[in-house]
Formats: structure tokens, C-alpha cells, sequence
């Protein structure tokens, strides 16, 4: 082998290492690893957990503020209920013997035990939580999920008009071969 392609492929070979080594650290600085925030990283961590405690908060004092779920669930339509429902249906499924989805089936939930659902794999909150799903429970999980059971799997923001809620309990109320008589009732 002469000089001339010794040189040509241990350039080539340099070249390459070149590449692959300064591809990795012009990487490494463009894209750093370790703490994204530098050296406050835990003071930064600790103020965005305290916005989110406090947001929470003024969603629970929002639910005690709301009027009793009685008292909507007079003037609630089922019809109403059912169309905002339709957003529902991407999660839950609402027919007699309906199979679970990313959600359980609501088929007949007032007054279901909370996680009973068969084959249906819940948050070790929800579980925990115990009781039914009367329509105070109702009424306080629509109104905000994570708030009314801190841990919960379900990722949806929650019904914030009183109005539009009760409407929605009452369509579940319905979607019984029995439906539960209302509170007070």
C-alpha cells in the first residue's frame, strides 16, 4: 500500500471520529442535560408546586361556594345533560352492559360503589376514597376530578357552570333501569 492511500484512509478514518465526537458535543450544548433550571432548580420546582396547591385550593373553595346540588338538579334537563355528555364519550361509554373505554361505563353510576366497575383498572386514589357516587360525589368530582380526588387517572378539567353539571347528573341519573329518586325526594 502506498504512502499516498495510507493517508487517505486514515484521514478519512479522523475525519469520521471528528464527526461522530464534535456531532456529540455540539448536541450535549444545544440540547444540556442535568437540571434544565441550573443550580434554583429545586426553588423554581417548589414555587411551581405551591402555584398548583394553590390553584387547587381555590377549586375546592369554587365547589363549597356552588349552590347544593338539590337545588339544580330541580330545574336540570336530561336532554341538556345528554349533549354535553357528547364530550364524555370520547372516555366512557353510557349503554346498559357497555364495555369500559379509557373511562368505565356510567351506565347506571348514581349510587355506584366509587371503583366498581368490573375489569376496569382504577387509581389507587379513587379506590382509596371509598363511599358511592351520590350526587354530592357527583357533583364535587364534575365540578373538578383531581380536586375531589387528589391522584385520580381521569384528566379531565371539570364542569365549572353549576348549570351545565347538574344537567349531566341528571342524564346519568337517567341511564338506570331504576333511576335513583332526587335529593330530598
Amino acid at each position: 500500500m502506498d504512502d499516498f492511500r495510507f493517508n487517505k484512509i486514515a484521514g478519512s478514518v479522523l475525519s469520521a471520529l471528528l464527526v461522530i465526537f464534535g456531532a456529540g458535543t455540539l448536541i450535549s450544548e444545544v440540547y444540556p442535560t442535568g437540571k434544565p433550571y441550573g443550580k434554583d432548580y429545586k426553588e423554581v420546582k417548589i414555587v411551581e408546586v405551591a402555584a398548583v396547591d394553590a390553584e387547587a385550593k381555590a377549586d375546592a373553595g369554587n365547589a363549597a361556594t356552588s349552590k347544593p346540588i338539590a337545588e339544580l338538579l330541580v330545574n336540570a334537563k336530561v336532554e341538556d345533560g345528554q349533549s354535553a355528555a357528547k364530550r364524555c364519550a370520547s372516555c366512557h361509554s353510557f349503554d346498559s352492559g357497555g364495555k369500559n373505554g379509557i373511562g368505565p361505563n356510567l351506565y347506571n353510576i348514581v349510587d355506584k360503589p366509587l371503583g366498581s366497575a368490573p375489569d376496569f383498572a382504577y387509581s389507587g386514589a379513587l379506590k382509596e376514597k371509598g363511599g358511592e357516587w351520590n350526587y354530592d360525589a357527583l357533583n364535587g368530582f364534575l365540578l373538578n376530578p383531581k380536586g375531589y380526588i387528589a391522584g385520580t387517572k381521569m384528566a379531565f378539567g371539570g364542569i365549572k357552570k353549576d348549570e351545565e353539571r347538574a344537567a349531566v347528573i341528571a342524564y346519568l341519573r337517567s341511564l338506570s333501569d331504576a333511576p335513583k329518586p332526587l335529593p330530598g325526594k
